[in-house]
């Protein structure tokens, strides 16, 4: 198994912490990873997009000029899609973009970028966030003491909601709870911060 060094909220190093290998020392699947974000923002789209039919707008009841004699081309409704003010054809429509994604998948690609954060040292593990009150500036000098520079995803324990409001107001930071931990928050961030308590393989249910 692969190790880390384990760091107080100050910065200094308290020992180390093994990393599961199945989670964070696998060989990541590029493909797999590709397929469940595209799936992930696929699901956050609203679908809430319509356009009206030539039946659906108002107006176009009679027939516009007579059929012959007019020298132009003979109309039906002023509501057809070629006039103005008519309707759209083959439009957008209420529609849902969810895709079907196994949870084989999901776990693999999980495990893949956590794989993937690792293997660039960009893996951070904190001993506990010992804040006694909930405080921005105490959150932003303890990733500067823990060396986290830019996007930061720190994973945080569900009852720990004074580290949970002291980070939340940072710009950069993302925070989420184990049961939270998904392959786009991993990837789209530069580190990954955890706490003992929430370092996935401890609880193979926050890797899932």
């Amino acid at each position: 198994m692969a190790t880390v060094t384990l760091r107080s909220s100050t910065g200094s190093e308290s020992g180390t912490i093994e990393l599961a290998d199945d989670i964070f020392g696998i060989e990541p699947n590029v493909p797999v990873m590709h397929q469940v974000v595209v799936a992930q923002l696929a699901a956050k789209r609203a679908g809430t997009q319509s356009t009206k039919t030539r039946s659906e707008v108002s107006g176009g009841g009679a027939k516009p000029f007579k059929q012959k004699g007019t020298g132009r081309a003979r109309a039906g409704s002023i509501r057809a899609p070629q006039w103005r003010g008519g309707g759209i054809a083959l439009g957008p429509k209420p529609r849902k973009y969810d895709q079907k994604t196994p949870k084989k998948m999901k776990r693999l690609a999980l495990r893949s970028a956590l794989s993937d954060r690792a293997a660039e040292d960009k893996v951070v593990v904190v001993s506990s966030w010992d804040f006694d009150t909930p405080r921005t500036k105490d959150a932003e000098a303890a990733l500067t003491a823990l060396g986290v520079i830019g996007r930061t995803l720190v994973v945080v324990s569900p009852t720990d909601l004074v580290a949970q409001k002291s980070f939340r107001n940072l710009p950069g930071v993302h925070v989420i709870t184990p049961g939270e931990l998904n392959t786009y928050d991993v990837l789209v961030n530069d580190y990954v911060v955890f706490s003992a308590d929430t370092l996935p393989g401890n609880d193979t249910e926050a890797a899932s």
